[in-house]
């Protein structure tokens, strides 16, 4: 079995359906789920693990934030511990202390893969950015830095590959975008896929401590922003294709799909 932790996630999902596909078994691991997992309460990581011989870390809300390695640690130690033969780390691109947990993954003693990722292009219709795409003003402390925004379904495909394929074992995966767009090119696309005017805003990071205030979000996530919007990630990787043996997905064809799928209705 595999367990998904965050399996009901942006990612955790699209690996579950990848995986369900192939015909293997898996374990959806949340704090809602019948296989409960909670990165705050260690009594649920040892139940989560019994089994299992393979698992996908995800880290909420993210690994780039204090005290996430250490977490990501200890439960890569415990799993290796009992018995989890292979681990695969959804991880962010240019994040220090992501990077720790990273490390700390690949010395568990359990076989590992990396999947480290540029911003999830799906951050715009699943996640945080929604309602300022559908109040037609995304208002971000992002300057004109580009960024190669990744879609989610080629993270998923890769993680799905890496739990099935021993040839990803050991491997980091750099993820991204064919292309860097800056904020305001993203903008241009939303608002030629969705038919309607969306514009970009820059704003300043004491402002978007007040943004992630009111969306219940940490604050710390302004400072860790304020550490990776700096053009360190505005070069694309060739993750996706090391992994998949395809082109990454372009940010049109992404946007396409999600007014498709309607998610700016």
């Amino acid at each position: 079995m595999t367990l998904l932790i965050g399996g009901t996630g942006k990612t955790g999902r699209r690996v579950a359906e990848r995986l369900t596909a192939r015909g293997e078994t898996v374990r959806i691991g949340s704090r809602k789920s019948e296989t409960r997992f909670d990165w705050d309460d260690e009594s649920t990581w040892r139940p989560a693990i019994e089994g299992e011989r393979s698992a996908y870390i995800t880290f909420y809300p993210d690994l780039g934030l204090p005290g996430a390695a250490d977490r990501v640690g200890a439960f890569a130690d415990l799993a290796a511990a009992h018995g989890v033969e292979h681990l695969v780390l959804l991880s962010g691109r240019g994040e220090p202390l992501a990077r720790e947990a990273e490390l700390r993954v690949e010395n568990s003693g359990a076989a590992w893969t990396i999947v480290t990722c540029a911003w999830f292009a799906q951050n715009f219709s699943e996640d945080f950015l929604v309602d300022a795409v559908l109040g037609g003003d995304i208002r971000l402390p992002a300057g004109d830095v580009a960024e190669p925004f990744v879609d989610a379904d080629d993270i998923a495909e890769v993680v799905a590959a890496a739990l099935t394929d021993p040839r990803h074992r050991g491997q980091r995966y750099e993820l991204t975008g064919p292309r860097a767009l800056t904020f305001a090119e993203v903008a241009a696309e939303l608002s030629k896929a969705t038919g309607r005017e969306i514009r970009y805003t820059p704003i300043s990071f004491s402002e978007y401590e007040d943004v992630l205030r009111a969306a219940g979000l940490p604050v710390e996530l302004a400072d860790m922003f304020r550490g990776i919007l700096d053009g360190r990630n505005a070069e694309p990787a060739d993750g996706v294709r090391r992994a998949l043996g395809r082109p990454a997905t372009t940010f049109p064809a992404y946007a396409a799909g999600a007014v498709d799928a309607g998610a700016w209705s």
